[in-house]
């Protein structure tokens, strides 16, 4: 692979993210925005990207997926492989919700790296599990913080001129995984206003009858509850409720986010 440049000035920043539920968005953003105060966002939740031309040497772009039962969520996957870079540098993360990121980091450098970009630091990052009552409110402000200095630390070592890539933990072939087993239910509060079906990734909802789900397509993110105006959508079922309680006592210990530099 040919050299890249130092990083200077000139680099500008994209920040990419598949974030259904938000904190994937909020971990890159930060990281994007400690870089680059003019950075520019592509947000890949609901649409693969369109109409971009590839990035440049000159750019520099950070990645950030949620992690999935330990791998990336397939539509992510699909929409990133649909990108290209010129030996771009780039900084790889995924989020996690209190439990492990397994292989899922590994994955997206893998995934990009063929695409010409130049991963020159990773980063697993925790946030709010959909699942429960984990890691509640992460990111929080020392999170944020923390990605601050480790996007520092990264424009230290490309100022250096200092491109290797970090040894990032993981296995190969991948974990099985890249989607949740809980399906959303709907309730009579539901008013039909198909903002749940505009606002799936994947296009899981039904547009005639909000209440049907394709389960073989939802990701389990949850992000139909969350924007849900009437609290129709939930996951108000015994098994769940069981479920999430046991789980959310079993991670309730805080872990630490890890830099990879």
């Amino acid at each position: 692979m040919p050299s890249a440049a130092p990083f200077t000035a000139m680099n500008h920043v994209t920040a990419i993210s598949f974030s259904p539920t938000g904190g994937t968005q909020k971990g890159v953003l930060s990281i994007a925005e400690a870089l680059d105060a003019d950075r520019d966002f592509l947000d890949l939740t609901l649409q693969p990207p369109t109409g971009r031309n590839p990035f440049g040497p000159q750019d520099f772009v950070v990645f950030g997926a949620p992690v999935y039962s330990g791998r990336l969520p397939s539509p992510a996957a699909a929409r990133f492989s649909m990108l290209r870079g010129q030996n771009t540098p780039c900084i790889v993360t995924v989020t996690y919700g209190n439990r492990d990121f397994d292989d899922a980091l590994l994955e997206l450098a893998q995934l990009v790296t063929p695409l010409s970009f130049r991963p020159v630091a990773a980063a697993a990052l925790v946030a709010q599990h959909t699942y429960g009552e984990i890691a509640v409110g992460r990111p929080d402000e020392d999170d944020l913080a923390q990605n601050v200095s480790f996007a520092q630390k990264v424009r230290q070592k490309l100022e250096r001129g200092e491109l290797a890539p970090p040894a990032i933990p993981g296995n190969f072939p991948y974990r099985e995984g890249g989607a949740g087993t809980f399906h959303p239910k709907t309730s009579d509060a539901c008013v039909h206003c198909g903002l749940c079906v505009r606002e799936c990734p994947v296009g899981a909802i039904d547009a005639d009858d909000p209440s049907c789900i394709d389960a073989a397509h939802c990701l389990s993110c949850f992000r139909c509850i969350k924007v849900c105006p009437t609290g129709a959508k939930n996951m108000n079922t015994p098994a769940y409720r069981t479920f999430a309680s046991a789980f959310s006592l079993k991670l309730r210990e805080r872990k630490d986010n890890l830099y990879l530099l």
